[in-house]
């Protein structure tokens, strides 16, 4: 088992659901129950399968859960690329999230490498 609070994928992609929130606030109306709602659901997805596949009783079965949370963070990556085509967010803030995400990519796959299955 592992303490999630204390693993750095974790507190990272805690990062990426508070910039979520900031962003989404700032959409249409209109995107309340569209693009923001999935936007926020796939950011706090990241976090929370890692936090929920710490519990698991082997590495094999938290891999399942590192999986689902690879798959909300590329999730939330596309959805970060029409917040952008649609003129939601600035270029500059596209890109600085752009890379965060990526790196949380990166991280996660790397944990996962690191697993004993």
């Amino acid at each position: 088992m592992h303490n999630f609070k204390k693993l750095k994928i974790w507190n990272e992609s805690m990062k990426i659901v508070s910039e979520s929130y900031k962003i989404t606030r700032t959409f249409p109306k209109f995107e309340t129950y569209g693009l923001m709602s999935q936007m926020n659901r796939s950011a706090v997805s990241i976090p929370s399968n890692i936090s929920e596949g710490s519990s698991k009783s082997s590495d094999k079965h938290f891999n399942i859960y590192l999986e689902n949370s690879l798959g909300s963070a590329f999730e939330w990556e596309t959805q970060l690329n029409v917040a952008f085509n649609e003129n939601y967010i600035t270029e500059e803030k596209f890109l600085e999230l752009e890379q965060q995400i990526k790196q949380i990519q990166k991280m996660i796959s790397g944990f996962q490498s690191r697993l004993v299955l």
